[in-house]
């Protein structure tokens, strides 16, 4: 490269020339500088074509790719439905006969003084003596209501657990919790005195019943 060409490529001389510019008079610009300038120009025109369009672009292309990954999960949810709907009709009847068969077990209202009958000869037939037993304050729910029973009987351990069980064979619905043992008396210790809660269980009044049981 001769010494001409060298100076032609001066960084110095370059720099005093783009102080130089007289930005009024564009058209008098060196074509080396408007050559410049035209391609400064024209990356910028990209750079901002890139970030107004593109960018924008990649982001809605992202939300549709996600919109497409939701409705392929939905739409295999529901597939799958589809196919076993048959399978989900038959557990829908078995779980509406066993509600109508545990509903069943539910007493009404006129039931609820057989129930406490079948509980004290339950208990007698356990050799345990009944020293109360009476029903307490309804206790309403959304589907149903409790009746508690309040029970104190007397006898020893082997008659406080066949009682147990014979209540908890009964065809009707009724739980037992909340019990104390003691003694009877000092004298009488082989006779144990048992204060114990039981619930049963009615349908509430207001609740719908269901479809399987509707007249």
């Amino acid at each position: 490269m001769s010494k001409a060409d060298k100076k032609a490529f001066d960084p110095q001389e370059l720099m005093d020339v783009l102080q130089n510019l007289d930005f009024e008079n564009v058209g008098g610009w060196p074509l080396p500088v408007k050559f410049g300038a035209a391609v400064l120009v024209f990356v910028a025109v990209l750079a901002a074509g890139y970030f107004l369009s593109i960018v924008e672009q990649n982001s809605q292309l992202e939300r549709y790719l996600n919109e497409e990954t939701n409705l392929m999960q939905q739409y295999e949810k529901k597939a799958f439905t589809a196919q076993n709907l048959e399978q989900y009709k038959r557990q829908m009847v078995d779980m509406e006969e066993m509600f109508g068969s545990l509903l069943s077990q539910l007493p009404k209202d006129t039931e609820v003084p057989g129930l406490l009958e079948d509980i004290t000869h339950t208990g007698l037939g356990s050799g345990l003596e009944i020293d109360r037993i009476e029903l307490g304050s309804v206790v309403e729910r959304e589907f149903y209501a409790e009746l508690p029973i309040k029970m104190t009987v007397r006898g020893d351990f082997h008659g406080f657990g066949s009682f147990v069980s014979g209540v908890a064979a009964l065809p009707r619905i009724v739980t037992l919790d909340d019990f104390s043992i003691k003694p009877v008396s000092q004298s009488a210790n082989r006779f144990l005195e048992m204060s114990i809660s039981a619930k049963t269980y009615r349908y509430a009044s207001g609740a719908a019943a269901p479809a399987g049981r509707r007249k």
